[in-house]
């Protein structure tokens, strides 16, 4: 019995005790919160104006049950809402609506931003903190600034949340966190339509800057191209622009700002700097960023592009009224420095620019030379001539031509925002003023002038035009470079223009064959020419080769030249050193000459007198000689007889031939008879004394005899002279010799008388 009772106690207390566990007990898992409200309580319900209490009262709570045992909720007086933590996926952005809150104010759309922990304390959110001003206010505080109800600035980045469903709608891409038991109809259609609006303009994304985008290409209006883009911010909160504002001047852009709010990204300080609602001045450049699509929509632009050989003058619709830099006397609008609304006085250059064109318009201005034909149904690719035709002319003689036409121009690109200033832009410039202006002077000058002048002058009439254009050109600040004039024509065919060119044509035929003929005389000559040296090539190995040994046989004669010359002077030095060394020789043989001369001269005398008086001194001896013998043919036999007796040859012969008879006539002469034929060698006939004598050798010897015999008178003159000569010299060689030499005067009468018979007989 005992037993019984005390298990059915300690059952009743087990049942007590789970029944108060469940009474008491809430239990909350670790991935979900749970939203308290208080069914009643002594404090009353929620002040009016509050969906949530915060001071106990009756109604939901404003602080979450995390996950985890909870103790003192008791069913009677609290229900708990079992709600998912909310998760925002990486990358993606979350939107909260707060259903509780201060009413917006009319100047404001969204809700301002509250340190409230990313909407997880909302506590916080509800009753504010109280913010202090600066040390300049002494240190005075503000009222505490609390949350509005409705769509808030601030947004969620990635990750897990605890938030009070009960006081926040979170949207994300693909879900809405809210306690459904407190959403009416109405406000899950809102929220349906907010979530389907976000995914339309990519509101769960970030914001990517720099994507490339195709645009049209500004020098090819008919092309496109793929360049970088930039964004446009438009904010739809905050206070309203300035009458005559179009675009929100840019707040807080500066990073030492303390309303730095990082390009939109922190909307809340955007607005405390200042910033208006409209779209922005300030772009977005490349970059990834987080901005919340209810209070800032994107538009991406293209970046302005200047090509290479352009500027861009900028006019722009942005920023106050600035002093015009033009000058007085320039009455075409208004030039501005960077920044100020007007014509910004410096243009930029080639580049990329990230330029808001939604604050002013982009004029592009080409700086190299660039043509523009006056031509019908031609254009260039920079189309600023596709609206001009040639010129209709009327000449002096009736004749309408259309002038094709072509004028080269070039702007210099400081000039150039000075020419969209007066102009506009290029198109402008040129339909305005360019087309009118050339088509009037042209046709002032063919009024002057006839067809065939037209066509004859056309080069005066474009140096002309041109010198004239660029005067004009230049008060527009443009330059004239060159202006092309073509050839006219017209409509007519076969008409007034064509049978003048006809006629042209054909004197310019016959004085192109004339031409022609003289070329083809000329293509002869050379055609000529070209076989000669065709020839001249074939055989051109040769003439090299010949000239090549001309060439050597020249340098090596040109080198013996050098050398014969070199020899020469060497010869001519040589000579002259000789010629000076013979010339002191001949000097000195002349002196010797002369002194051997001299002496020879002296020596020929003394031997010629020597001679002479040897001479003389036979002579008188030997004439002395024959006068002893008193008869000179008995001095003659006599020597003849001693000569015959030391001869070797025999005087008697072995065999004797008597050939005749030789004998002496009575002058002492040989003479001799022939015989009488009979070869006895007598003489038929004779008188004196003769020699018998045969044969050849008693021939000779009978010539010899009478030659040695035949002695002529001793009275003729030359003797007489020789023997008074011969007494002379032995007179006085008797009177010069000395004294007491020893010869008496019969010796030397002696002596003297030998020697002349010597001397008389070597002469004979």
């Amino acid at each position: 019995m005992f037993t019984s009772v005390l298990l059915l106690t300690t059952f009743s207390v087990a049942c007590a005790l789970i029944l108060l566990a469940w009474l008491t007990l809430r239990f909350i898992p670790n991935n979900c919160v749970g939203v308290v409200e208080k069914l009643w309580s002594l404090k009353g319900s929620v002040p009016e104006g509050h969906i949530l209490a915060l001071e106990g009262e009756a109604g939901y709570q404003a602080d979450l049950l995390r996950g985890g045992i909870h103790f003192g909720y008791w069913r009677w007086q609290y229900r708990v809402h079992i709600c998912p933590l909310v998760t925002v996926p990486q990358g993606k952005i979350g939107y909260v609506y707060a259903r509780d809150g201060q009413p917006l104010p009319p100047s404001l759309t969204l809700g301002r931003a509250i340190a409230c922990n990313n909407f997880q304390d909302a506590r916080a959110f509800l009753v504010g903190q109280a913010a202090t001003l600066p040390p300049a206010s002494e240190g005075k505080q503000l009222p505490p600034a609390t949350g509005h109800r409705g769509r808030q600035l601030a947004i969620l980045r990635e990750g897990v949340y605890a938030i009070n469903p009960a006081l926040f709608v979170v949207i994300t891409e693909n879900a809405a966190y809210a306690l459904r038991s407190l959403l009416s109809s109405h406000e899950i259609a809102s929220i349906k339509s907010w979530q389907e609006e976000l995914k339309g303009i990519d509101g769960f994304e970030p914001v990517v800057i720099g994507q490339p985008l195709e645009t049209n290409d500004p020098l090819h209006p008919d092309e496109t191209h793929l360049v970088d883009s930039i964004g446009i911010i438009t904010i739809h909160d905050g206070p309203s622009l300035a009458p005559g504002e179009i675009i929100a001047p840019a707040v807080g852009s500066d990073v030492g700002d303390r309303h730095f709010h990082n390009n939109f990204q922190d909307a809340q300080r955007f607005l405390d700097g200042g910033g208006r609602r409209g779209r922005q001045y300030q772009p977005l450049t490349d970059g990834t960023y987080f901005i919340n699509r209810w209070f800032a929509t994107i538009e991406q632009i293209p970046k302005t592009v200047v090509p290479i050989c352009y500027v861009v003058v900028v006019v722009s619709y942005y920023g106050q009224a600035g002093d015009d830099l033009s000058g007085i006397t320039f009455r075409h609008g208004e030039r501005v420095a960077e920044g100020q609304r007007g014509v910004w006085e410096r243009p930029f250059g080639p580049g990329k620019y990230a330029f808001n064109t939604y604050a002013g318009q982009i004029v592009l201005v080409p700086t190299t030379n660039f043509v523009l034909h006056w031509v019908t149904g031609r254009s260039e690719t920079h189309r600023y001539d596709d609206s001009l035709r040639s010129i209709d002319l009327v000449t002096r003689d009736a004749y309408e031509p259309r002038l094709p036409l072509s004028v080269v121009v070039h702007i210099d690109y400081q000039r150039a925002p000075n020419v969209i200033q007066r102009f506009g832009d290029v198109k402008k410039l040129i339909t305005q003023t360019l087309d009118p202006l050339l088509s009037a002077y042209f046709r002032d000058i063919a009024h002057k002038k006839t067809m065939l002048e037209l066509l004859h002058d056309r080069d005066a009439i474009q140096k002309e035009a041109r010198d004239e254009l660029r005067r004009r050109f230049h008060e527009f600040d443009i330059e004239c470079v060159d202006v092309l004039i073509g050839k006219p024509d017209t409509d007519e065919k076969g008409g007034k223009i064509e049978v003048l060119l006809e006629q042209l044509r054909q004197r310019q035929l016959s004085i192109e064959q004339l031409e022609t003929y003289e070329r083809q005389r000329e293509a002869s000559d050379k055609r000529r020419m070209l076989a000669e040296a065709q020839a001249q090539a074939d055989m051109q190995t040769s003439l090299t080769n010949a000239r090549v040994k001309a060439q050597i046989a020249e340098s090596e004669g040109e080198a013996d030249l050098q050398r014969a010359r070199k020899q020469a002077e060497k010869q001519v030095v040589m000579a002259e050193a000789d010629l000076a060394q013979s010339r002191r020789q001949a000097e000195q043989t002349v002196v010797l000459a002369e002194a051997d001369s001299q002496q020879a001269v002296l020596a020929g005398r003394g031997e010629a007198q020597r001679l002479m008086q040897v001479g003389l001194s036979e002579a008188a001896v030997q004439m002395q000689k024959i006068a002893s013998y008193g008869d000179p043919r008995l001095f003659a036999l006599a020597h003849i007889g001693s000569d015959l007796a030391k001869s070797t040859q025999p005087l008697v012969p072995e065999r004797v031939f008597v050939a005749g008879a030789v004998g002496l006539d009575g002058n002492g002469t040989l003479a001799g008879s022939a015989s009488d034929g009979n070869g006895n060698g007598h003489a038929a006939h004779g008188s004196g004394s003769t020699i018998a004598t045969t044969g050849l050798v008693g021939l000779l010897l009978q010539s010899l005899l009478a030659e040695r015999t035949c002695f002529a008178n001793g009275d003729s003159p030359e003797l007489a002279s020789l023997k008074e000569l011969t007494s002379r010299l032995t007179r006085e060689t008797l009177a010069n010799m000395p004294s007491g030499a020893g010869v008496s005067p019969a010796m030397t009468s002696t002596a003297v008388a030998a020697t002349d018979v010597k001397q008389i007989a070597a002469a004979n």
